[in-house]
């Protein structure tokens, strides 16, 4: 029974004491309980700020007694640049709170309403906190500071800003998204769609994460659209979009101006990407890389201008791999397709006519001929051994006994770089051929020399020759000679 008494008691307290608390109490004069000391005049605001700053840690520990610590820093912080209203509150305004100083002590009035006979001087300064605006009141007779019972939400519409670069890219390369410039935001989304208009993409993105980074692996225009949601859930409404451009890169086509390249050691082989093309925009360089036959790059052209041509000369037969990449004016170069990447053969030219001509001495030492020949000259291996077959005639300088000769030969020669040494079978006819000593027959020929150009498709040979005579008489029917060979 006793306890049961007890607690109806502590209960009837405390109902007493909340019915206390929310109990308002009529404000009739005002300049009782000053919080600051105020000589003189009503002061300005200016004044008000002085001495608000002067008595800021009472401020403080009145802030902290009225329950609103947070909005002690605010307060401080923007009383000093905030707009300072200076009008009346009727009769009858409320107050949550108001500060004040009773024997030079911080202390806190709740509930408060001003019921004085005519309406009360005030400055009100507007204090912005977490997204709400606060009233605070300073009558001006006092200095007291009382929070005003009206707290206006101040969340602010998003606005949404989308940055999205670069504006013109290549496939596969990195795509920025940036919407760190949205303001009053707590979420924010961007999509991106197709140039059919099919969505592609959504990604979710936060004030303090505000950028993504994507990339596409196919050319063409995309489209970027950015929404922003505030505090109450409210999304931005104005236009927050971005266009990215891909680059379609350029499609390569290669000619060659010879394929299969027969004989053309030594002969220009033009490589030609003047087809090539790019979609939207235009070709800028264009780069060919010629590879051996294992594939390692031996040769590299670039150039920059038109024709998109390479003129090349090979100084050696076999197996080679031209590649060509175009490139276009935003970057983007040609994939590597078959078309633009070519093996071929370069081939030696192996068979030449030959035309040649000299001096010789002819019949044992005594007659001094001009001779004349044409022939054939086929490499048997390429700059190492050859085969020579030529004839042609002899004219002597001098008259009669001697005759016209006629002389073929047919040779093996040894190549030494320039130099070359050959031997053979040959015939010649009789120098005199009222003499027969002079005779008809075989010959065993020696040949040396060495070359005085070279290009390749065309030779200049210097060379020295003697013949000697089977079955004849050595002296009469030797011969010797210095003479110049064109191949061609």
């Amino acid at each position: 029974m006793r306890k049961s008494a007890v607690i109806f008691i502590v209960m009837a307290l405390v109902a007493f004491t909340m019915m206390s608390y929310a109990q308002t109490t009529k404000l009739k004069r005002i300049g009782l309980y000053t919080f600051v000391e105020i000589k003189g005049q009503v002061p300005t605001a200016e004044v008000m700020k002085g001495l608000f700053e002067r008595y800021a840690a009472d401020v403080k520990i009145g802030f902290d007694m009225a329950g609103n610590s947070e909005l002690y820093e605010p307060f401080m912080e923007q009383m000093k640049t905030a707009e300072w209203t200076d009008t009346t509150l009727p009769i009858g305004e409320t107050f949550p709170w108001m500060l004040f100083k009773s024997r030079d002590q911080v202390k806190v009035a709740r509930n408060i309403e001003w019921a004085g006979k005519e309406p009360l001087p005030v400055f009100i300064v507007q204090v912005t906190k977490d997204w709400k605006i606060y009233d605070f009141i300073i009558p001006k007779n006092c200095g007291n500071i009382a929070l005003g019972a009206k707290v206006v939400d101040a969340i602010p519409p998003a606005v949404c800003s989308l940055v999205v670069t670069p504006e013109r890219a290549n496939v596969n390369d990195p795509i920025t998204v940036d919407m760190s410039g949205t303001q009053y935001a707590k979420t924010m989304t961007v999509e991106i769609y197709d140039a059919q208009g099919q969505k592609l993409a959504t990604q979710e993105l936060t004030p303090q994460s505000p950028k993504w980074q994507t990339k596409f692996d196919k050319p063409g225009e995309y489209s970027f659209k950015g929404a922003a949601v505030n505090m109450e859930g409210i999304a931005a409404t104005n236009p927050c979009t971005a266009k990215v451009a891909i680059n379609f890169p350029p499609i390569c086509k290669l000619w060659t101006s010879c394929m299969p390249c027969e004989d053309y050691v030594g002969r220009p082989i033009t490589f030609d990407a003047s087809g090539s093309s790019d979609p939207d925009g235009q070709i800028v360089k264009v780069v060919f890389e010629l590879l051996d036959s294992e594939g390692n790059v031996i040769d590299t052209c670039v150039t920059t201008r038109t024709p998109w041509t390479w003129e090349k000369v090979f100084t050696k037969a076999g197996t080679y791999t031209i590649n060509t990449t175009v490139f276009d004016n935003d970057g983007a170069q040609s994939s590597a397709s078959d078309p633009c990447r070519l093996t071929f053969e370069v081939t030696q030219k192996k068979l030449f006519w030959t035309v040649g001509g000299g001096l010789g001495i002819y019949g044992g030492s005594s007659a001094l001929y001009g001779f004349l020949r044409g022939g054939m000259f086929a490499w048997i291996t390429p700059d190492k051994w050859s085969f020579t077959l030529s004839g042609g005639g002899g004219i002597p300088f001098k008259g009669d006994p001697w005759n016209i000769v006629f002389m073929a030969e047919a040779l093996v020669n040894g190549h030494f770089q320039s130099f070359f040494l050959g031997t053979g079978l040959g015939v010649s006819s009789a120098t005199q051929p009222k003499d027969e000593n002079h005779a008809f027959g075989l010959d065993l020929v020696g040949q040396t020399g060495f070359l005085v150009f070279d290009k390749w498709t065309s030779k200049g040979q210097l060379f020295f020759e003697f013949r000697a005579p089977l079955g004849r008489s050595f002296n009469h029917n030797y011969k010797a000679g210095v003479g110049f060979r064109f191949l061609f």
